[in-house]
């Protein structure tokens, strides 16, 4: 059915976009060909790995892959709105009407190079998204704290050692007090990885390293997963909380499994659990790799959650479709119910679908603030 469902566009592109071109039979029928070929890139990836999440062939491949398989939807998409606004002009008009090859011609140059910006997009080292969060009853000691929050960044054939290597070092150098990680670092078994992920080891930060699983860590085994972040050096959150201490003052920070644990067997996501023996009047920050639970959280005394997974959207008006599978959430802020939730756009994305259009990654660098008293 996963194979089926990412056939379809590239069906509708041959049915409407290449067979009405003005090309010879042969050269229609080869066109045909080798989209249906690019079109199951994900089957390859499964053939390669044994899993549609960890494509294992050369970079190249992977990158073409997405730009081809990118360049099909995009295809699709502009072929349906040219279809649409045709029927609409003929209801109109009363009077049938033809494409134009001149219009399939423009709107299959625009496709192919949008795929190619959103793939450049997708697969560069973030820039620095700065971003303050203003906390009620923040001790003062932690008025212009700093974390560094990475999120989503898959790393795999495409997003590798040179790249990992990069936005480590691209985070410590913005000398942030804490660093945390909210699920998603990896694509594929620790036995591939453990190349690409060596570059974690030098993360650094005087409070330390956190970081809780994402559901990609459940497809590759996340207790193997979780043991090997722990030999780089971070402190794994497995429903539990750790306090951060500054001058007398603390801040508590939480973590959570992830919401798809249940279906590898292993403990779901248990706030409650979490913040058991939590001091009362320590601030809440909460690490939660998907934000559809928020509401709960904003009832359990959370000041602040951090998200990621939706990865923004990826594409504009894609987020408003993932904003609906996520509880309205989708990127940025939230208020909900009293509680701060910041959903990150991922410093990275899953390599099956790595395009980006106006929804950009971010490295992102948050700064504490005590919020003012009303009035």
């Amino acid at each position: 059915m996963f194979h089926l469902m990412f056939s379809t566009p590239c069906l509708y592109v041959i049915v409407r976009f290449i067979w009405p071109m003005p090309w010879p039979l042969p050269v229609r029928l080869v066109s045909a060909l080798v989209l249906l070929l690019a079109s199951q890139y994900h089957l390859y990836a499964k053939f390669s790995s044994g899993s549609v999440f960890s494509p294992e062939f050369p970079r190249a491949a992977v990158v073409f892959f997405n730009w081809a398989f990118g360049a099909i939807l995009l295809i699709a998409v502009l072929q349906i709105v040219v279809d649409l606004g045709t029927v609409q002009t003929m209801l109109v008009r009363q009077k049938w009407l033809t494409i134009p090859a001149s219009v399939r011609y423009t709107l299959g140059t625009a496709a192919l190079v949008l795929a190619g910006i959103g793939v450049q997009q997708a697969m560069r080292v973030p820039p620095v998204k700065d971003i303050e969060v203003a906390i009620r009853d923040l001790p003062p000691q932690f008025d212009g704290y700093t974390m560094v929050q990475l999120t989503d960044m898959h790393i795999s054939r495409l997003f590798d050692e040179r790249w990992a290597r990069a936005v480590v070092e691209r985070s410590n150098a913005l000398g942030a007090d804490l660093i945390v990680i909210t699920g998603d670092l990896i694509d594929g078994p620790v036995s591939a990885r453990i190349r690409d992920v060596e570059p974690l080891r030098t993360l650094h930060a005087p409070d330390g390293v956190y970081v809780i699983p994402g559901n990609h860590e459940y497809f590759f085994d996340n207790e193997a997963w979780m043991q090997h972040f722990a030999s780089l050096g971070m402190t794994r959150l497995n429903n539990s909380h750790a306090l951060i201490e500054r001058g007398g003052a603390q801040l508590t920070l939480a973590g959570v499994t992830d919401l798809s644990a249940p279906h590898a067997g292993l403990p779901g996501p248990d706030l409650k659990q979490a913040l058991a023996g939590a001091p009362a009047q320590a601030p809440i920050i909460l690490l939660d790799h998907q934000p559809r639970n928020a509401r709960f959280s904003a009832t359990q005394g959370v000041a602040l959650q951090l998200s990621g997974h939706t990865h923004g959207g990826m594409i504009r008006p894609l987020d408003l479709i993932i904003a609906r599978a996520n509880e309205g959430f989708v990127s940025g802020f939230y208020d909900v119910d009293g509680m701060q939730l910041y959903v990150n756009n991922g410093t990275a994305l899953w390599p099956g679908f790595a395009l980006r259009l106006g929804v950009p990654s971010e490295l992102t660098r948050i700064t504490l603030r005590r919020a003012q008293a009303p009035g």
